[in-house]
């Protein structure tokens, strides 16, 4: 369950490759990065509502689960599965506290595999991802949306996960929806929704 939501977290939020995909230029994927590094700077707070959908080989139907995430910076993230579930997950001060229906732990995150991905996923909201050194990144364009592709560097995180597929619809600088495929050829979709940035979030939200 960690693996699934911190993955597919990545995150923050945007629409599927279609056949009209195409790859972009080295002067338009500077000008993206560019782009969203400077406008997601000023961003502190955000906050969004979620669907994520997950696809297994062994199940005929797909699991959809509704939730809400709520992020600040520098490093602080929260993800809320709410429906049919409750299950809440929180990464801060280097480790992941976990509620599983009432059920409370923790982890530590200092130099484990959650640490880079709870980089990335802060990273979404400030730029900083699409230098992360953990991965490689390709940037495509179609009529609604820029994707951005991160193909995992690492032998540890090649294990979990194959890509990942940020979307940012145009004109927008934060992620409207994440792609990811895990090496075990599963798949998890999460559209964000409602998103709100910069507004106050109770200190709540980051407690189990």
């Amino acid at each position: 369950m960690i693996k699934n939501i911190a993955f597919g977290a990545f995150l923050l939020v945007s629409g599927f490759i279609s056949a009209q995909m195409t790859a972009m230029s080295g002067a338009e994927a500077k000008a993206f990065v560019a782009k969203v590094s400077s406008e997601t700077k000023e961003i502190k707070t955000l906050q969004s509502d979620f669907t994520q959908t997950k696809k297994m080989d062994f199940l005929d139907k797909s699991i959809v689960t509704y939730g809400k995430m709520s992020l600040k910076t520098p490093n602080t993230l929260s993800w809320r599965y709410t429906k049919p579930y409750q299950y809440s997950i929180v990464f801060k001060d280097n480790k992941i506290f976990i509620n599983d229906q009432g059920k409370k732990s923790s982890v530590d995150a200092k130099s484990k595999t959650f640490e880079k991905i709870n980089k990335l996923i802060v990273g979404s909201s400030n730029g900083k991802m699409f230098s992360d050194p953990e991965f490689s990144v390709s940037y495509f364009k179609n009529g609604n949306f820029n994707v951005a592709k991160f193909t995992p560097k690492s032998a540890q995180l090649l294990k979990y996960i194959k890509q990942i597929e940020l979307h940012f619809p145009k004109n927008q600088s934060t992620v409207s929806q994440v792609n990811m495929t895990e090496a075990s050829g599963d798949t998890t979709n999460i559209v964000f929704k409602n998103t709100k940035i910069n507004a106050a979030i109770a200190a709540s939200e980051f407690s189990l």
